[in-house]
This record gives C-alpha cells, sequence and structure tokens, in this order.
C-alpha cells in the first residue's frame, strides 16, 4: 500500500514538474524576445503646434537628432535657430542669424542634419532602444510682418 502512495506522489511531482519546466522555457523565449521591455512599445513621436509639423525624425545613439520640419504658416519664414532639450530651454541652440538665416516658403520644409540634443546640462547619449523624452525648440521671424516667434514641438525618441 506503501508503494502505491509513492508511485503516486512521484507521478504527481513529475506532471507538475515537466509543466513548470515548459511554463518556465516559454517565459524564457518571451523575455528574449523582449516582451516584457516596455520600450518596445514605445513609439517615436515629434509633435509640434498648429502651423508646424515633422515629416521624419531621427536620433543616433550620441544624441545627434535629424528632423525635417514642414511648415504651414502664412506667410513665409527664416528659421533663426533651433535646439533639443530635455526641458524647455533656450540654452545650446544652434543660431542661424542674418544672412545664414534658413529660408522656408509657404508649404515647404527644411531638414535639419544634425541637431545635438542635451539632457540636463550636458549632450545626451543613449543605447539603442533607449527613449530620449525632451523639446525642439525653435525659433523663427514671420517674413510678412517682421515679428520673432518660438515654437516648441514635444519629441519622444527611441535612439536608433
Amino acid at each position: 500500500m506503501r508503494t502505491l502512495k509513492l508511485q503516486s506522489a512521484m507521478e504527481y511531482l513529475m506532471t507538475y514538474g515537466w509543466a513548470i519546466l515548459i511554463i518556465s522555457i516559454a517565459l524564457s523565449a518571451l523575455y528574449m524576445m523582449g516582451l516584457f521591455s516596455p520600450s518596445s512599445y514605445v513609439s517615436s513621436t515629434c509633435i509640434f503646434p498648429a502651423d508646424f509639423s515633422c515629416l521624419e525624425d531621427f536620433m543616433s545613439t550620441s544624441g545627434v537628432l535629424t528632423i525635417n520640419i514642414e511648415q504651414s504658416t502664412e506667410a513665409p519664414i527664416d528659421i533663426t535657430g533651433i535646439g533639443c532639450n530635455s526641458n524647455v530651454s533656450l540654452a545650446h541652440m544652434t543660431s542661424y542669424v542674418g544672412s545664414s538665416a534658413i529660408y522656408v516658403p509657404i508649404g515647404g520644409n527644411y531638414s535639419f542634419g544634425s541637431v545635438q540634443c542635451y539632457s540636463g546640462s550636458g549632450p545626451y547619449s543613449g543605447s539603442v532602444g533607449s527613449i530620449f523624452h525632451g523639446y525642439v525648440i525653435m525659433n523663427y521671424t514671420d517674413l510678412q510682418t517682421g515679428f520673432p516667434h518660438t515654437t516648441v514641438g514635444t519629441l519622444v525618441q527611441k535612439v536608433s
């Protein structure tokens, strides 16, 4: 009678042991595929207020942002500065003043190839797949009125 109880206990342990092993392997495979990584669910977004939009954006591991901005204001503009920060700060902006201002016609766009993004006081750098959350600040002059303006876009960028 005792051997039947031991055999029943061993069968119970073996059955559940195999089930636990299979579940462990399945969870390990899902983990290795990145299913449990929150950054795999975040998509890159670049959102400006009305009259501006991002056509393309890309960030390298050194924090250099490549961005193509389209403008749809009622007048042509001169872009006089652009910057990228983790906070809304005018520090570390690249200036385009005077004859180096970037002319963008109504409905036109311009691609900035190397805007350095900053996190705090230093340049941002992140590994592939990391997330940068910050702001793109752009100074421009309305060529119809001559008034300077500043617009701020929100940027959530997955480093690639």
